[in-house]
């Protein structure tokens, strides 16, 4: 089992089923990268702890593997001098650093695997974000594009609800009212004017008879 591993609400592999069920994919996926954004920072948090780790465990093997090459230099130095005695103490001391080498060198071995395991995971988890941050911008295009057909459906009913046709139709029966009723107080004002008319030419021809008759009894009966 890894060093580092954490259980996800919703992981890669299983967002596309996630998504197809969600009203709101963009939440969702939003979601999902907050989370994985949160992971990323504690991988690279834990990342920088065991690489300071691993350097100091690094230096303690350096240190033993000087110490034991010191130590048996010296001890080849005291045997050539015929020091017996400080021969076996270096000795002793080598024998010390020996031990300690191999319980770091074990324990670096684990930290420097850890690290790369680690390293593995936080190429992963960026990869995965990534992948699914491009899918986050294709479905967020794709929710657009709805909000704005939504809104398009929404001004093509408004626009179909005012009946253009159907306007016009009663305009036009409108003024055909008016002009009706124009035509018709014109035609009566005509009527009126000729009937004065009429009037005053036959009140004309009578008043001449009139003054016809009246001279031709002046005269006698006579023209």
């Amino acid at each position: 089992m890894g060093v580092f591993r954490r259980m996800r609400d919703i992981t890669a592999a299983t967002i596309n089923e996630h998504l197809e069920q969600s009203q709101d994919p963009v939440k969702l996926i939003d979601q999902f990268l907050m989370d994985t954004r949160n992971e990323i920072g504690e991988v690279e948090k834990l990342h920088q702890q065991y690489s300071r780790h691993t350097r100091q465990l690094k230096q303690q093997v350096d240190e033993a593997s000087a110490m034991i090459a010191k130590r048996e230099e010296q001890a080849l130095l005291a045997l050539k001098a015929e020091e017996d005695h400080l021969a076996k103490l270096a000795l002793q001391e080598k024998m010390l650093y020996e031990e300690k080498y191999k319980q770091y060198i074990e324990l670096y071995d684990q930290s420097r695997d850890a690290l790369t395991e680690l390293e593995e995971q936080l190429d992963h988890l960026k990869t995965e974000y990534q992948a699914v941050y491009s899918k986050r911008q294709y479905y967020y295009a794709r929710m657009q594009t709805i909000q704005l057909q939504q809104r398009m459906n929404e001004r093509s009913g408004q626009y179909g609800g005012r009946h253009v046709p159907g306007m016009f139709n009663r305009l036009e029966d409108r003024v055909s009212d008016l002009e009706y009723e124009a035509r018709s107080l014109r035609d009566l004002r005509r009527g009126e004017q000729s009937r004065e008319t009429s009037q005053y030419s036959v009140s004309d021809l009578l008043e001449r008879e009139m003054a016809k008759l009246k001279k031709k009894l002046e005269n006698g009966g006579k023209e």
